[in-house]
């Protein structure tokens, strides 16, 4: 008899327990089902927009302790695509760089390519976990909105973490607002990177591509912290 009991207890301990386990396996579920969904609607603005050429402007800069200018990254870029997707750029002028209290790094160009125009790809989709927040008007858009981070941070890869906001009506992507991960620090070196915002609009009345990144945020070295504003703009 003690055993029956001992099994009757269990099943009323255990299917209680369950029914609470139903609905987040559930939502888990439709989490990962709208992010396939916006996976796709992604991967059509990627290849649209590997037909179109546009002009990237890029402007860092730095500040003193008082707020004051010290010094400033310019550069503008065509960026071009083959038909088999290569991507070209072909710089405009001279770039001008007087920063002295900040250096660019192989990891911030990188940034500036591939994660600040961040594009979830379903090749990207394996590489993140994501949480979903809620629905939540913004530019005039109902939109649900979406925390997205790596799964794993892998040796030289560069990845989004942060926020996105999703049109509900075609499930595109009109902002993203995060930061590039990891920051690198050793002993010997530090090397931090912004929070930053991405604004999209529709080009040709069906494609989301981004017009627009922009950053203002203060880096805590350990000499100190430094402001850094960077704005990019993605141009017809």
């Amino acid at each position: 008899m003690k055993k029956g009991r001992k099994l009757r207890n269990t099943a009323l301990i255990v299917a209680p327990a369950f029914t609470l386990l139903c609905p987040v396996i559930e939502a888990a579920d439709r989490n990962a089902t709208l992010l396939r969904k916006i996976a796709e609607r992604e991967l059509e603005n990627a290849r649209a927009r590997d037909n179109y050429t546009y002009r990237q402007s890029v402007t860092i800069q730095e500040f003193s302790s008082s707020g004051l200018v010290t010094g400033e990254f310019h550069e503008v870029r065509d960026v071009t695509f083959s038909p088999n997707r290569v991507r070209y750029e072909n710089v405009l002028d001279r770039t001008r760089n007087t920063l002295t209290r900040l250096r660019l790094t192989p990891e911030d160009l990188d940034d500036i390519r591939n994660v600040q125009p961040f594009l979830l790809t379903p090749d990207q989709l394996p590489l993140y976990e994501g949480q979903y927040k809620g629905e939540e008007t913004m530019d005039g858009s109902k939109c649900f909105v979406e925390f997205i981070r790596p799964r794993q941070i892998l040796s030289s890869q560069r990845f989004f973490e942060g926020m996105l906001w999703v049109r509900e009506s075609n499930l595109g992507i009109i902002r993203s607002e995060g930061k590039a991960v990891p920051d690198i620090e050793t002993l010997r070196e530090q090397n931090l990177f912004p929070h930053f915002t991405t604004l999209r609009r529709e080009i040709d009345g069906k494609w989301l591509f981004p017009i627009e990144t922009y950053a203002d945020d203060t880096l805590y070295f350990r000499q100190g912290p430094q402001r850094i504003r960077i704005i990019i703009r993605y141009l017809d």
